[in-house]
This record gives structure tokens, sequence and C-alpha cells, in this order.
């Protein structure tokens, strides 16, 4: 039947439809949707000639070929640890994880074969370097400078392969026994030293504080003396003033009023008393009453 259709077709006609078969290979194989998370590398006889971005992208059919499919998204490598030794000698052990992405597929798959294992020996290399000149304390403390550092370097590192480290991390860094029971004893001695030194800073400043009150008293003390010095002055100030300018008269007006005052004391006294008096201190007193009547 197909004999008879061919026969009963024209030459013509036979061209044409292989012309048109021939069109519709070459629109297939010439055109190529790239999607966004892709790029294509794009081969000519055998040497990179073109690589495609995501959308709608032409090739020259039977010259061209996609000889490689590139993801370009973010990818994680495996969580590695490796062995590293710090400057002062602690040996650690450093899990690590490091996140990239291809940017120029170009240099990726005609530069390096596997990008995992190249990467992830990089930053092995360069994490054992950088640990080696810091000290125990710096790593555990410094970890965000250690991680920046490492990034830097590894992106230095893998620029040639058209790659870009997006981020790198420190997962952990892990002690071997021995060491944590030494670091353990060092961090309870230090306890221990820090718990006596501020006891004895409690003791000085217990004794600063006792100090303190002692001359604050003394302080006190010192003042109301002089006070009651000051005022013993002053009153003996106005006696000598008084008598300065009345004469024997002032005098003996002070000495009569110390004598009423002193009968007056030993006449509040509790219980009953009996006050023996010479004759002449009675005449005394009664020359003290006169003088206080004639001041009165």
């Amino acid at each position: 039947m197909l004999e008879d259709t061919l026969s009963s077709m024209s030459g013509g006609a036979i061209v044409t439809l292989f012309v048109a078969a021939f069109i519709l290979l070459c629109v297939f194989l010439g055109v190529r949707v790239v999607p966004q998370s892709q790029k294509y590398v794009v081969e000519r006889f055998g040497r990179l000639h073109a690589v495609l971005g995501p959308g709608l992208n032409l090739i020259v059919p039977f010259l061209d070929r996609v000889a490689h499919k590139i993801s370009i998204l973010e990818r994680q490598l495996p969580t590695a640890s490796q062995d590293a030794i710090t400057s002062d000698n602690v040996l650690v052990q450093v899990e690590t994880s490091v996140f990239y992405r291809i940017i120029e597929p170009e240099k990726t798959v005609y530069r390096i074969r596997d990008v995992d294992a190249a990467i992830a020996t990089t930053v092995a290399g360069i994490v054992r370097a950088e640990i080696g000149k810091m000290e125990l304390d710096e790593v555990q403390s410094n970890r965000n400078q250690l991680i920046t550092q490492i990034k830097m370097l590894v992106e230095d590192a893998v620029d040639d392969w058209g790659i870009e480290v997006t981020r790198a991390e420190i997962l952990d860094v892990n002690l071997d026994q021995q060491t944590r029971d030494a670091m353990l004893q060092q961090l309870n001695a230090e306890r221990a030293r820090r718990a006596q030194v501020t006891d004895a800073e409690g003791t000085k400043r217990a004794v600063e504080l006792q100090a303190d009150a002692e001359l604050y008293a003394a302080e006190q003390s010192a003042k109301a003396r002089r006070v009651s010095a000051d005022a013993e002055a002053y009153a003996t100030g106005v006696v000598a003033a008084a008598i300065q300018a009345n004469g024997l008269e002032a005098a003996q007006y002070q000495v009569a009023l110390k004598q009423v005052e002193a009968l007056n004391a030993l006449g509040k006294g509790e219980g009953k008393q009996t006050i023996i008096l010479p004759a002449n201190a009675i005449e005394a007193f009664g020359d003290a009453f006169k003088m206080l009547k004639g001041k009165g």
C-alpha cells in the first residue's frame, strides 16, 4: 500500500515532504528552552561555543550541541570533620559545612572534574592552617572571625573554578577526653581562685567600712568636743568681759548664782537629808540672795 502511495506521488511532492521533515528536525534541534535554575554549555565541534541562560535559545543544528546542563542552585557540601592542632598544641576536631553555587559553568566543567571533592579538600587545608595560628581559647571565643577568614580564603581559592562560596560554617569544635578533663580541672581551679578573691575582697571591704565608721565617729566626737570647748570659751569670755566691765560686783554675782544652784540641787535630793553649814556660809547665802534680788 505504501509503495502504491509513493508511486502515486510525484517526485516533487516527495522532495517537499523531505524538506518539511528536515525543517521540523532543525527546529527541534535548534531551539533550546533552558529552565530558570540551569545553564547549558554548548560545544561546536568539541570546543566551547556558548553558555545558554534561562529562557528560549537558538543553536545551529548539527553543528552545536548541548554538552553540559549545569544547575545554578545553591549547593551544600556534606558535613566534613578534620583534625587540627592549635598553636598551643591542642588537638581539636572541627566540623565544617560549606554552601556554594556555580556562576560560571564554562569554568567549572572545563577546569575541575569533581567540584565537591575539590572544595572539601580546599576547606580542610584552610581550616587546619587557620586554626594552627590560634590558641584554643581564641578558637572558642573568636569563631565568627574564624568563619569569616575561612570563607574569604576559600572564595579566593575557588575563584578560577567559576564558583561563588555563599556561606561557610564551623558547626562544632570537639576535644579529646584527656584535654576535656584537663580543661575541667583548670576551670574548677579558676572558680576556686575567683571565690577566694571574692572572699578576700569582701573582707577587705568590710575592714575598710569599719575603719571609715570609726574615723567618722572620731571626727564627730572631735567636733563635739570642739563645740563644747568653744561654748566654754565663749562663757568664760562673757564672764571675763562682765568682770572687766562691772568689777567685783559681777564676780560676786556669779559666785552667789553658783551657790544658789548648789543649794537648790541639794534640796532636790531623794530622802531626808541633813545639811550642816557653817555660820559664815549662811551669811554668804544671804548676801547671794540679796545680790540675786538686786539683779532681778
